[in-house]
Order: C-alpha cells, then sequence, then structure tokens
C-alpha cells in the first residue's frame, strides 16, 4: 500500500514529536477494524483511545498519536505525541487537502447525506480515482479523517458534512475547502437544537461558505426554504445550479416511476431530456441522482458517463437496501423482502420509505397468511424537539399508510402515531425495539414485503437482525440469482 504519512511529514503538519521513524499507510480511531501500517489516533469520546494504543500497536499500528505516553508503553514505541489528539488530527486533515490534487466534493443535507455520497462514489469511480468518507464519517471527527486519509493522487474526493447543532457546517467545510458544494434537501431533523426549519437551512447553506474560488453550488428547488439556500449559494459561489421537480431547475426532474426494484427517471438539462434508472426504488433518490449528475459536471466529470453508471449503485446497508429473506431452503417462495432502513429517521425520510414501501407489490399464495402484505416496522424518530410528539402522530396520517397492512411499532413515542392507527392496521407496540425483535417470526410471514425505519438510537436495528436470522442458512446461495 501506498505510504500516506511518513512521521517526519506527520510531525512537520501537525507540530508534534515522533519517539520513531514510521511510515502510515492509513489512519485508525478503532483498533477492532484497524490494520496493519494505520496509525492510531488515540481519540477521547466514551473511552479514552489512550486506554487502547498498546492493543493497537500489538495489532500491527505502526505508530499512535497521543498526548502522552499511555499506560503500558514507553518512548521506545512508536508515537507522535502533541499537545492535543483532536487538534492534531485537525491539522492532518487540513494538510492532507492542501497537499491533494483531488477535486474535492462536499455533500449536506437533512436527508440522504450518505446514500448521495455512495452514488457520486459509484458514478466518479469510472472516470478517475475515488476517495470518499466511509460509512457516516461526517462529524467534527469524521471530516479530519477523511481528509487525512486522502491519497495524493486522487483524482475526485466526496466529503459528507453533517451537523446536530448551529455552528458545526463552517469549521468543517473550511476545512474541506470543496470545489463543489451538494445539499440533498433541508428538512425537519435535529429541531431540538434549532428554532425552526429555517435555521437548519441557515446552518446548511453554510456549506457554501466553505467553497475554493470559482466553486459551485447545487442546491434543490421546490423546497420551503430554497430562497434561503440560493440566497447563500449566490453570496458564495461563481456558479449555482438547482435541480429539482420546480419549473425552471436547471436539472429538471419530469417523472420519477417506480418500477419493480428500480425508479425510471425522466428529467431535463438545458433543454434537452435525460433519461436514466437509479436501481432502487424510491422517487428521493431520483432527486439526489439528479444532483449528483450536476456535480459531476461541476467537477468535470462527463455527466452522460455518469448517468449511465448511477444505474449501477446500490444504497448502503441500513439506508433503504432491499434483501431477500428465505425462509426454506427447499421452496423459494417462501420468502419475504426487506427494506433495511434503520439508520436515520425524520419526518421527511419516514414519508419517502412509506411511499416506497406503498409502491412495492406483495406475493400471494404463500406463508401462513396466504396474502402478501406490505409491513411497516417503526422505530423512533430521535432529535426533534418540542413537536416530536405531533411529528410521530402525523405519520399515521400520510396517504401512503392507506395501502400498508400492517404496522408494528417500538418507542414511546411512537405510541401516539399507533393508537392513532385504524384497529385492523395495527400490529405489535412495545416500549423497546429489543422486546418488539424478540417477536420476529410473529412480525412477517413468506410473500410480504417489510420495511424497518427508525433512527439509530431507537435500535430498531435490532428487529432488522432478528428478522435476518429467520432466513434459512444457505438458502440464499442456494437461490441466488432467482429473486
Amino acid at each position: 500500500m501506498a505510504v500516506l504519512w511518513t512521521s517526519q511529514d506527520a510531525a512537520t503538519a501537525t507540530g508534534g514529536r515522533a519517539t520513531r521513524a514510521f511510515m502510515a499507510t492509513g489512519i485508525s480511531i478503532d483498533t477492532r477494524s484497524i490494520r496493519p501500517g494505520d496509525l492510531f489516533v488515540a481519540l477521547k469520546d466514551v473511552r479514552d483511545g489512550h486506554d487502547f494504543v498498546a492493543d493497537a500497536l500489538k495489532k500491527g499500528a505502526c505508530a499512535a498519536l497521543v498526548s502522552r505516553v499511555p499506560e503500558g508503553c514507553t518512548e521506545a514505541d512508536p508515537l507522535l505525541i502533541v499537545p492535543e489528539v483532536l487538534g492534531a488530527l485537525e491539522d492532518l486533515g487540513r494538510v492532507g487537502r492542501a497537499r491533494a490534487r483531488a477535486q474535492v466534493i462536499a455533500v449536506t443535507g437533512s436527508v440522504g447525506k450518505t446514500s448521495t455520497k455512495e452514488m457520486l462514489r459509484a458514478v466518479l469511480s469510472a472516470q478517475g480515482s475515488v476517495h470518499a468518507a466511509e460509512a457516516s464519517f461526517n462529524n467534527h471527527w469524521g471530516v479530519p479523517i477523511t481528509l487525512a486519509r486522502m491519497p495524493q493522487d486522487a483524482d475526485f474526493a466526496v466529503i459528507e458534512i453533517g451537523m446536530n447543532h448551529p455552528g458545526e457546517i463552517s469549521p468543517l467545510v473550511a476545512m474541506a475547502r470543496p470545489h463543489a458544494a451538494m445539499i440533498t434537501t433541508v428538512a425537519a431533523a435535529h429541531l431540538e437544537a434549532f428554532e425552526n426549519l429555517e435555521g437548519i437551512a441557515r446552518e446548511k447553506a453554510c456549506v457554501f461558505g466553505g467553497l475554493e474560488p470559482g466553486g459551485t453550488a447545487v442546491l434543490p428547488t421546490g423546497l420551503p426554504v430554497t430562497p434561503i439556500l440560493l440566497e447563500a449559494a449566490n453570496a458564495h459561489a461563481a456558479k449555482v445550479v438547482t435541480f429539482g421537480p420546480e419549473p425552471g431547475s436547471d436539472y429538471l426532474l419530469r417523472a420519477a416511476t417506480i418500477m419493480g426494484d428500480a425508479t425510471i427517471v425522466q428529467a431535463e438539462t438545458a433543454g434537452a431530456p435525460l433519461l436514466f434508472k437509479v436501481m432502487t426504488p424510491g422517487k428521493h433518490f431520483a432527486n439526489n441522482a439528479l444532483g449528483v449528475l450536476a456535480v459531476a459536471a461541476a467537477v468535470g466529470a462527463d455527466p452522460a458517463v455518469a448517468a449511465l453508471d448511477i444505474g449501477q449503485w446500490a444504497p448502503p446497508a441500513g439506508r433503504g437496501a432491499r434483501e431477500r429473506i428465505w425462509l426454506d431452503i427447499i421452496d423459494e417462495a417462501q420468502s419475504f423482502d426487506l427494506f433495511d432502513d434503520a439508520f436515520n429517521a425524520n419526518p421527511a425520510s419516514m414519508a419517502a420509505g412509506l411511499e416506497v414501501l406503498a409502491g412495492q407489490t406483495p406475493r400471494d399464495g404463500v406463508g401462513r397468511v396466504h396474502r402478501g402484505r406490505r409491513v411497516a416496522i417503526l422505530g423512533e424518530m430521535l432529535e426533534l424537539g418540542p413537536e416530536e410528539g405531533r411529528l410521530h402522530a402525523a405519520i399515521a396520517e400520510h396517504p401512503a399508510m392507506a395501502v400498508i397492512d400492517i404496522i408494528h411499532a417500538a418507542g414511546s413515542r411512537m405510541r401516539d402515531m399507533f393508537e392513532s392507527l385504524p384497529r385492523d392496521q395495527r400490529g405489535e407496540w412495545f416500549e423497546s425495539a429489543k422486546d418488539l425483535a424478540a417477536r420476529a417470526p410473529h412480525l412477517v410471514d413468506a410473500g410480504d414485503v417489510v420495511l424497518v425505519k427508525g433512527s439509530k438510537g431507537s435500535k430498531v436495528s435490532l428487529v432488522v437482525d432478528a428478522l435476518r436470522k429467520l432466513g434459512q442458512p444457505g438458502a440464499a446461495e442456494a437461490f441466488k440469482g432467482k429473486e
């Protein structure tokens, strides 16, 4: 593997002192996933990373970034000693960004950051080498890690930028210095830290403040807060590109038609028709795909090639990915389809997930019930502030709910929603997702299409795990390619 940081380079970047020479081929903050050659960064979070330095070195870390000699280590060990670890990591990120030749893209938004980042990774990979954030590395340590890991010869870099509170985006985008910045959408999320949707929009719009000279702002139309985004974009960007269903959008969404496991997108840009497909169901994916094409063009990629390659993209785990769970290793009909969307939830993404479920066709004539059902298993939406009760209850009134056969739910915030449902739609409700997961064999049946949706903190992913365990070992291999 190529060397990312020599001890001399890292010491110069951070103002630290290396006790021994080293060459780092990667950067890690977790000993559970550390690889030989990684520089281990001893961050302090729930636990102090200094407590794990000795273990990291035993597992092959080339050195550790520390603010003191940890217990179990001596200066004979390879250490980079700095005044403060997070500040030194930020220094590595800034230097990593400065020395790279890549066209840098920043992605933020209330919904769809990670899936859009992965979509960009997919479409740009055919046109150059791409460096992108792992998982949801989008916060005060995730962004500098991503930048510090950036290979100097990468052609493109995709940096995901998130926030929970006011003032978080500006320092992160100042570190990333993107050539193009995209906002996916602005919706009711993190309302406990913001007075209203306008406040969220102003914070998201800060992503345009860090654009490089000549940079491009890419933003959605048709939102109540689009004018706020446009004002910030016009103030900081050399070029502003819009996408969405609103007439006058630079990338105009004409129609998004869900057909099985795909979404057919009809759009228009510069007066020319644009037709492509996204290999996952969801109108929200279609809209974000348009934004992706706008970004690809902004950083010099061929948008026509990108439109073809976007059809190869699939959502990451926990972000709406669809899978089939086989309940019988002999009879492939004894199975159900699962949409795992258990990583994040707010009213906008909940609505999008329910619309996807409503558009699915279950299979009749199999299983105990003999009638395929659309099944929603919903966990709580967190960080919604004083309006959380009303926002949860409003889910029951969403038009998509009319064609969903049964709804199971977990969490006290979901109880009002559950009790607002017609009795024939009510499945099971429990205070905790763990208790609901224990009922997994009774929640679904063969022929069903099942959506599991909730915030990560709701632990509704436990239900996903329990549903997967209903699958018969070896069935996925036996029926591969037949679903």
